[in-house]
């Protein structure tokens, strides 16, 4: 389907009309079937259309608030079974997991903590596993 925008030429009417394609229109006019809605003219031109095109919706209009709090609840959840079962390590994870890994360093728990890309990527290199997980700050300061 098509929609174009017709002006008539006896009046000045513009319209706006729907086709199944441009050379519907045109067979159409051929066969003087498109008139003024106005003054019924057969003095019907097309205008110049600029072609719809559709907006991308934010990801909050897609994600309905109620799915992206339940997400936030899970994320604390884990975060909080990590804070009650791990070792905060800070910025030093790359170092404390590397100590641990090669034996220089026993721990009853495991870690976590902050590191950069390129430092998980090194880990990884080494045969070092590690998880990224998404971590939401406390904001009660």
């Amino acid at each position: 389907m098509i929609k174009y925008r017709l002006n008539c030429k006896s009046c000045g009417n513009i319209f706006d009309s729907w086709f199944s394609s441009s050379k519907e229109f045109e067979k159409l006019k051929k066969i003087k079937l498109i008139n003024c809605n106005i003054c019924n003219s057969l003095k019907i031109e097309k205008s110049i259309m600029s072609p719809r095109i559709s907006q991308n919706k934010t990801i909050n209009e897609e994600i309905p608030s109620k799915k992206i709090n339940e997400v936030k609840s899970k994320i604390k959840e884990f975060q909080t079974y990590i804070k009650n079962n791990f070792e905060y390590v800070g910025k030093n994870f790359s170092y404390q997991a590397r100590s641990i890994h090669y034996g220089n360093q026993k721990s009853k728990k495991g870690i976590y903590g902050s590191a950069t890309k390129k430092d998980i990527k090194e880990l990884k290199e080494e045969g070092i596993e590690t998880s990224v997980i998404p971590w939401i700050q406390d904001k009660e300061n």
